[in-house]
């Protein structure tokens, strides 16, 4: 364990009592009192396997399932998968699973089917999930809990996409968050259709995006395989440890530190502004479980 920077190991982590960090990871839904937004602490797991891709390089299905399994029990300091998951998911949810469909890096089916066995194994019926992506507003605003999955990438209006941008689709005009390298995506999750709603967060960072130039862009030298998840209840924990993750990827592919196409400023904005959640990286406690080589974080 090092506390300066706040780096746990897994076994570190289960070492504390099961009941205070379900608490805490769970403390937008079951508790009553909260800490001031100033004082509160978030949780990151970043949980890698060498083996995510098989030979034909798609999401090896039974490793992606062990990592996200491994990553939820990290998170929750419960050393039981469906317990985990029940902690999480309530059977009589109605769950909604916000995925991305972006062509060039779509959440990998692999993932959702993940999310959508364990939903499942925590009791609730596969007729109460659903997945989507741009029929969010349509499809998910009515249920009681969501879980937010996308890969992680460079962004031409956002300078990431990252959870915070990837619930966009639940408002009815999109291009209104876009002024000021939408600096208010915050405020998308302080209405009432997201409000308290989101479990998890599962940030793809399998195969990341790391530079790019204008709108839409993709380009395949610039991604590469970190086979990894980033998880967390918190967007705004999960988004900056995103951040981070790239601008050490840039920092050694340039050999310097290299600006984002635009600011990423809306991931601070959603802690300072709309108390989402945590953004300071001296308050969020990242705990990384599994393969290390290459790490950069």
């Amino acid at each position: 364990m090092k506390k300066g920077n706040h780096v746990y190991t897994r076994r570190d982590f289960l070492r504390c009592s099961a009941y205070g960090a379900a608490a805490t990871v769970l403390g937008t839904r079951r508790i009553v009192h909260r800490k001031p937004i100033s004082e509160q602490r978030s949780r990151v797991v970043l949980v890698r396997h060498p083996d995510a891709f098989d030979k034909a390089h798609s999401p090896n299905a039974e490793v992606i399932q062990h990592m996200l399994d491994e990553g939820v029990k990290a998170l929750l300091g419960i050393d039981d998968t469906v317990e985990a998951w029940r902690q999480l998911i309530r059977p009589n949810d109605l769950v909604g699973i916000k995925s991305n469909v972006w062509a060039y890096l779509p959440t990998p089916k692999e993932v959702e089917d993940a999310l959508w066995r364990r939903i499942v194994d925590s009791g609730v019926p596969e007729s109460r999930i659903r997945i989507d992506d741009r029929g969010a507003r349509r499809r998910l605003a009515d249920c009681t809990g969501l879980i937010n999955v996308r890969p992680l990438r460079t962004h031409h209006w956002a300078g990431i996409g990252g959870c915070l941008k990837n619930y966009i689709m639940f408002v009815s005009l999109p291009f209104r968050y876009h002024p000021n390298a939408c600096a208010d995506l915050g405020h998308i999750w302080t209405l009432s259709a997201v409000r308290d709603k989101t479990r998890l967060n599962v940030l793809v960072v399998l195969r990341p995006l790391f530079h790019g130039r204008g709108a839409h862009h993709y380009n395949p030298k610039y991604v590469w395989d970190y086979k990894g998840l980033l998880i967390s209840s918190d967007p705004v924990a999960v988004d900056a440890i995103g951040v981070r993750l790239l601008s050490a990827k840039r920092r050694d592919y340039f050999g310097e530190d290299t600006p984002f196409p635009k600011l990423t400023h809306h991931v601070r904005y959603a802690d300072v502004r709309h108390n989402v959640g945590v953004s300071d990286p001296k308050r969020i406690d990242l705990i990384k479980v599994g393969w290390t080589e290459g790490i950069l974080i």
